[in-house]
C-alpha cells in the first residue's frame, strides 16, 4: 500500500488538494494520511479536520508528500523542514501548491528545480531564493520529483501530481478532464461516462 501524506496547516486552502485527495483515495493501492503541527486544524472554508499524524510521529515511507497551501506557511518547524528535506534528497515525489511553494522558496528547496508559485516577486523576497530564472509563469510546473502550482491551479496541480506518481499523461489528463470539462464535455470528448 502506497501512502500519500497531505500536510494541512491551520487555515489550509481546502480547495487546493480536494481533487487529488479524492482521486487517490478511490484507488485500492493508495492510502491517505494527514499531518500537521496541531492535532486538529481548520480550513479557510471552515472544515474542522482531525489530523492523523503530528510531524514528530511520521516514521513511515511517504510515496507522495503533498503540501497544501493556506495562511500558515510562515511556520517554524524543524520537524516539517526535515520531512521535506528528506523527501527531496531521496528524490521522492513532492507536490506543493500556493503558500507551500513560498515555504520551499524561503528554505532554499527550489534552487535546483524549475518551478512556479503565486508570484516571482513574492519568492524573490526570501534570501534563500536565488534562482528566479527557474520560475515559470504557468499554473503548474513539474520538474523531476517536484510539482509546484499557484493557488488557482488545483486541476493542473492534480494532473501533474498524478503523473509524478506514475500515471501516464493520457490517464492523468482523462481523470482531471471530468472536472475540467464537466460531465457533458467529458462524455463528448471520451465517448463514455466516468471510465
Amino acid at each position: 500500500m502506497k501512502t500519500a501524506l497531505f500536510v494541512l496547516l491551520d487555515q489550509y486552502a481546502d480547495w487546493e488538494g480536494a481533487y487529488l485527495l479524492s482521486l487517490l483515495n478511490q484507488r485500492n493501492d493508495w492510502q491517505i494520511k494527514t499531518a500537521s503541527n496541531l492535532p486538529q486544524v481548520e480550513s479557510i472554508g471552515g472544515l474542522q479536520t482531525v489530523v492523523d499524524l503530528k510531524f514528530s510521529e511520521i516514521n513511515q515511507r511517504i510515496d507522495l508528500l503533498v503540501l497544501i497551501g493556506g495562511n500558515s506557511w510562515n511556520i517554524h518547524s524543524q520537524e516539517l523542514y526535515r520531512i521535506i528535506e528528506k523527501q527531496l534528497l531521496h528524490e521522492m515525489p513532492v507536490a506543493a501548491i500556493c503558500g507551500a511553494v513560498d515555504y520551499l522558496a524561503k528554505h532554499g528547496f527550489l534552487e535546483e528545480y524549475k518551478h512556479t508559485g503565486n508570484a516571482r516577486a513574492v519568492l524573490q523576497a526570501f534570501p534563500n531564493y536565488r534562482t528566479p530564472e527557474n520560475f515559470y509563469e504557468r499554473q503548474a510546473v513539474s520538474d523531476r520529483n517536484l510539482v509546484t502550482a499557484n493557488g488557482t491551479a488545483a486541476l493542473e496541480f492534480t494532473e501533474f501530481a498524478l503523473q509524478l506518481i506514475g500515471d501516464s499523461l493520457i490517464q492523468a489528463k482523462k481523470e482531471v478532464d471530468l472536472y475540467r470539462l464537466g460531465y457533458y464535455g467529458y462524455r463528448e470528448k471520451y465517448s463514455d461516462t466516468f471510465s
